[in-house]
C-alpha cells in the first residue's frame, strides 16, 4: 500500500432513488484505481412519466472510461433492480460476473436467453470462501431477503473493512432459506468495520417486519376459505412466496397453474435448485379451463399492473388461457411500487366492476417487505458498529432519515451520499471529495438513449400539447399553390367559445401569408418559422397551451 492509495465508495444508482442499484468502491492511487462494481440493476420509469419508456438503467459512462481497471461485477441477488441493467451495460465493461448460483441461473435463463445476448463469463460463487480481486479481498455473507441466496459483501482492503449490506431484514421463520447471521455480522464487528454501507428502503417504520411465515399462514388459511378461484399475484422472483401459494393449494387440494414467463422462468429455476422440493408440478395455462372453479390457485405476474402482464390481460378479459368471473377471488401478495401506484388500482377497479373479490395488504397479512424497519437497523449497527455509516437504497428523505438514525446510534461519521457523490472513506476521515456524472438511460423500444436524448423531451411535450403538422406548396413567385394540408394530433376540437380549433388554425395560416412581405413568402425558412410562431401564439391565446407545430414548405 502507498501513502497516496484512497478506498472511495461511488454510487452510480440506488441513491436517491429506490432500485437501479449499481455501486462502485475504488482503491489505489487518485489517477488510478482498481475498481469493483456492485449490482447493475434497472429501474421502472413510470415515476418519471415519460411516454413510450418504461425501464432506465444506471449511467456508467464513469467506470467505462475506466474499464481497463474495473476488476469485477458482484450480484448480491437476483432482483431486477439489482440484475436488470446488466445485460445492456455489460458489453461496455467486459469484466467477469460473480454471484451465487440462484442468481448465476437466473441470470442465464431470464437474461442470456435472449437472442443476442451478450456472453457474459459468470463465476459462481459459495458464500464463507473468501477469494481475491486486486487490493480487495471479498466475502459473501448470507442475509435475509424476498429472493434465495441475498448477500451482504464484506470487502476487505489495506484500508479496512466495509460491510454493504445489499437488501436485506432480519426474518425469525424465513419460510425458505436462513435468517441473517447474527453471528456472523458480530464477527465482522468484532474485526473492526470502517464503514457500513446500508438499505435504507423501511428507515421510516417503527419495530421489526413480520416474518414471511407468517405471510405463508394467511394465505393458507384464504385460500382455504375461498369458494371458487384464487388467483395470486406476486413478484416473480419470491421464492418463499411460490412456495407458500404451492403449499397452500396442496392443503387446499388446489391444482397451480403458472401463468406468465418470468413466473414460469423463476419456478423452472426455483425446482432445479431443489426450492419446490416435495411440491408438485406446476400445470401450464392451458389446464386452467379445465379445473373445476373451486379445485385451482392461478399464479400469475402482474402485480404491479404491468399493461403487458398475465394480470393486466386477465383484468381487460384479454388472456387467451385465464378468465375470472364474480365470486372469484385475487390476492396482491407484493407492495405497490412508489409510481406504479395508478396502473395497480386500474386494475384492481377493472376487477372489481366484474363482481372479482380482491385481497392486499391493507385487508390481510399476505405480504411482509424484504427490507429492515428501524428495529433491525438497530441490531446491524450494534453488531458491525461501524466507524463510518453512508446510508444507501432509498430516495432522499429514506436517506436522510439514515443519517440521523446511524447518529443516533452512536456513529462517529455519518456521509450523506447521492448518486455519483464520490466519496473517500479512507484514509482520514470520511469526507465527499468529488462530484461526478450520473445519470440515467432510457430503454426506448430497442434502443437505450440518454437522458437528455431531444426525442425524450419532445415526447413529453407532445403528450401534454399535442403536433400540428402543415404543409404548403409555394411557387417561385411566392404564392400558395393549392390549399395547406393540415394535420392535428391531441388537440381539443373547439375553443371555449365553440369554434372549431381547426378553423383557428385555417384562419391564422390564411392570415400569415396573406400580411408576409412577397420577399419573405419567397423563402421557405422565413415562411415556416412566420407560420409555426403564428400557429404557437393562436394556439396558446385560444387553448392556453402551445402545441407542437411542425411546418414544411414545398418549393413548386
Amino acid at each position: 500500500m502507498n501513502d497516496s492509495d484512497e478506498l472511495v465508495f461511488l454510487p452510480l444508482g440506488g441513491l436517491g432513488e429506490i432500485g437501479m442499484n449499481a455501486a462502485l468502491y475504488g482503491f489505489g492511487p487518485k489517477k488510478r484505481k482498481k475498481w469493483i462494481l456492485v449490482d447493475c440493476g434497472m429501474g421502472f420509469a413510470g415515476e418519471e412519466h415519460l411516454p413510450g419508456v418504461d425501464v432506465m438503467y444506471p449511467d456508467l459512462s464513469f467506470i467505462e472510461r475506466r474499464k481497463e481497471d474495473l476488476l469485477a461485477i458482484l450480484i448480491t441477488h437476483a432482483h431486477e433492480d439489482h440484475i436488470g441493467a446488466l445485460v445492456e451495460s455489460w458489453p461496455k465493461l467486459r469484466v467477469p460476473v460473480y454471484a451465487t448460483r440462484f442468481a448465476l441461473s437466473l441470470i442465464e435463463v431470464r437474461k442470456l436467453s435472449e437472442p443476442g445476448a451478450p456472453k457474459i463469463p459468470l463465476k459462481e460463487v459459495v458464500p464463507g470462501q473468501r477469494f481475491k480481486l486486486g487490493p480487495f479481498e471479498i466475502d459473501y455473507v448470507p442475509v435475509s431477503h424476498s429472493i434465495p441466496e441475498s448477500n451482504a459483501l464484506a470487502i476487505r482492503t489495506p484500508h479496512g473493512l466495509v460491510v454493504h449490506t445489499g437488501d436485506w431484514k432480519i426474518d425469525s421463520s424465513p419460510h425458505l432459506g436462513g435468517n441473517t447471521s447474527a453471528a456472523a455480522f458480530q464477527a465482522l464487528g468484532d474485526e473492526g468495520v470502517l464503514a457500513l454501507v446500508a438499505d435504507s428502503t423501511n428507515v421510516v417504520r417503527d419495530g421489526e417486519s413480520p416474518p414471511e411465515s407468517a405471510v405463508a399462514e394467511t394465505l393458507r388459511k384464504i385460500i382455504a376459505a375461498s369458494p371458487h378461484r384464487v388467483a395470486v399475484t406476486t413478484f416473480a422472483s419470491n421464492v418463499a412466496r411460490i412456495r407458500a401459494v404451492a403449499e397452500a393449494a396442496q392443503a387446499a387440494r388446489r391444482e397451480v397453474v403458472v401463468i406468465g414467463r418470468a413466473m414460469d422462468r423463476v419456478g423452472q429455476v426455483a425446482r432445479e435448485l431443489g426450492y419446490l422440493d416435495g411440491l408438485p408440478e406446476f400445470s401450464p395455462p392451458q389446464a386452467y379451463s379445465y379445473l373445476p372453479r373451486d379445485k385451482v390457485v392461478a399464479l400469475l405476474t402482474g402485480s404491479q399492473g404491468e399493461p403487458r402482464a398475465a394480470l393486466a390481460r386477465i383484468a381487460a378479459d384479454q388472456h387467451p388461457d385465464i378468465t375470472l368471473a364474480a365470486g372469484d377471488r385475487v390476492i396482491f401478495s407484493s407492495r405497490t411500487i412508489p409510481g406504479n401506484e395508478n396502473a395497480v388500482n386500474g386494475i384492481v377497479n377493472a376487477l372489481v366492476r366484474r363482481g372479482i373479490d380482491i385481497v392486499t395488504d391493507r385487508h390481510d397479512l399476505v405480504h411482509v417487505s424484504g427490507h429492515p424497519r428501524r428495529g433491525e437497523m438497530r441490531q446491524m449497527y450494534e453488531w458491525t458498529r461501524p466507524r463510518i455509516a453512508v446510508p444507501a437504497h432509498g430516495e432522499d428523505l429514506h436517506l436522510a432519515e439514515h443519517a440521523d438514525f446511524a447518529r443516533a446510534q452512536g456513529v462517529p461519521e455519518v456521509v450523506r451520499a447521492r448518486n455519483g457523490t464520490l466519496v473517500r472513506l479512507a484514509p482520514g476521515r470520511a469526507e465527499i471529495i468529488e462530484q461526478v456524472p450520473a445519470s440515467r438511460l432510457y430503454r426506448d423500444g430497442d434502443i437505450v438513449v440518454p437522458a437528455n436524448d431531444r426525442g425524450i423531451s419532445e415526447r413529453r411535450k407532445l403528450a401534454f400539447a399535442g403536433i400540428v403538422s402543415v404543409a404548403l406548396a409555394m411557387d417561385k413567385a411566392g404564392e400558395l399553390v393549392g390549399d395547406p394540408a393540415v394535420e392535428q394530433m391531441g388537440l381539443p376540437q373547439l375553443t371555449r367559445s365553440g369554434e372549431l380549433l381547426a378553423d383557428l388554425i385555417d384562419d391564422t395560416i390564411d392570415e400569415v401569408l396573406r400580411t408576409l412581405p412577397r420577399a419573405k413568402r419567397r423563402d421557405p425558412d422565413a415562411v415556416e418559422e412566420a407560420v409555426g410562431r403564428a400557429l404557437r401564439s393562436a394556439l396558446r391565446q385560444a387553448w392556453g397551451k402551445k402545441p407542437a407545430c411542425h411546418v414544411m414548405v414545398l418549393d413548386v
